[in-house]
């Protein structure tokens, strides 16, 4: 099969979405397809206003059709909703061919944040966005029954995976600092809610790893958190691995990937009892999921590493790879 994925968010971006997809691509080669991906880096592209570590490619919609005309696809998968999404979502209409999209970010969530734009609006768009999917694939059973009361259709359920041969227990000798260790990892942004963990009255020390538009106000007005910056890789995985109790602030994630990555670590996570955590956190002895947070961090202290790693264990990018490729709509020539 040939497959053309379509995505905005690609490398060199650090986040659960590049990561799902780029291991989509992995699994789907390995079992003989030929993937073809167009992203960002395949055309002019912009820094995303607030998001410089986002890309959004220009002129795009008068490239693309003749690129995808000459590779013939047999599957079509858009990921995203910007500027490329929106020119392959155009392309199969006009053409009449099938496509599934994915959902993978809230982004009417994120806007509301930023522009108090309404929540209704924004949903509006994504529906009409992912309307004429043939199916649109979300990360959890939460994010399908949501959906899916705001008017969406053709909703399956996607799992996703975790590597647990890279994320692993590796020992806390990476951070030599007073204990127990609080980290947090991902975007430095007002919707991943990093105020919420970074003012808690809480013993040790806290670390923050990862970059974003809200990192120098955040280590303004907080002094003695430590800030890492980015980190990937082995870097990462040995950088969470020393961690006491991974701590996930947001109220806005579809899944929370990290959350995975830190447990196969055998890193208990704290969070809040909202989507997302709520859909991977299902067993009490790997996380604690408390409205207040400090609770809920105190109280992961006290959960084994060995319980969170067999946990994670769990999920597998070959289940994902497999459910990903059984629900793509063939294109018939």
């Amino acid at each position: 099969m040939k497959l053309a994925l379509i995505s905005d968010a690609w490398r060199p971006q650090v986040n659960g979405v590049v990561t799902t997809l780029s291991r989509i691509c992995e699994g789907a080669r390995q079992r003989g397809h030929q993937v073809e991906t167009f992203t960002p880096d395949c055309y002019r592209n912009w820094p995303c206003p607030g998001y410089p570590e986002i890309r959004l490619a220009l002129g795009c919609g008068s490239r693309l059709p003749s690129q995808l005309d000459a590779f013939a696809p047999d599957a079509i998968h858009i990921a995203t909703e910007g500027p490329l999404g929106m020119a392959a979502r155009r392309y199969c209409l006009q053409r009449r061919l099938p496509f599934t999209t994915s959902f993978h970010t809230r982004f009417a969530e994120y806007v509301n944040l930023r522009t108090r734009l309404p929540l209704r609006w924004g949903y509006a768009a994504l529906r009409w966005f992912h309307r004429p999917s043939v199916r649109v694939m979300a990360p959890t059973p939460t994010q399908v029954s949501d959906l899916r009361a705001r008017g969406f259709r053709n909703l399956v359920l996607w799992s996703r995976g975790v590597d647990t041969t890279l994320f692993a227990p590796r020992g806390k000798a990476r951070i030599d600092d007073v204990r127990p260790v609080f980290m947090y990892v991902g975007r430095l942004a007002v919707e991943k809610g990093l105020d919420d963990f970074l003012r808690l009255d809480l013993p040790g020390a806290k670390y923050v790893v990862g970059d974003g538009p809200s990192r120098t106000e955040l280590q303004k007005r907080y002094p003695d958190v430590r800030f890492l910056g980015y980190r990937c890789g082995l870097d990462l995985a040995e950088t969470i691995s020393a961690a006491d109790v991974f701590v996930f602030p947001s109220r806005t994630d579809t899944f929370g990937l990290v959350m995975l990555e830190a447990l196969a670590a055998g890193v208990p996570v704290a969070a809040y009892p909202v989507p997302g955590p709520q859909d991977v956190i299902t067993d009490p002895s790997v996380g604690c999921l408390d409205h207040d947070l400090r609770a809920a961090a105190l109280r992961a202290l006290e959960l084994r590493s060995e319980d969170c790693r067999k946990f994670a264990e769990r999920f597998t990018w070959d289940r994902c790879t497999e459910q990903f490729l059984g629900y793509l709509a063939p294109i018939s020539r």
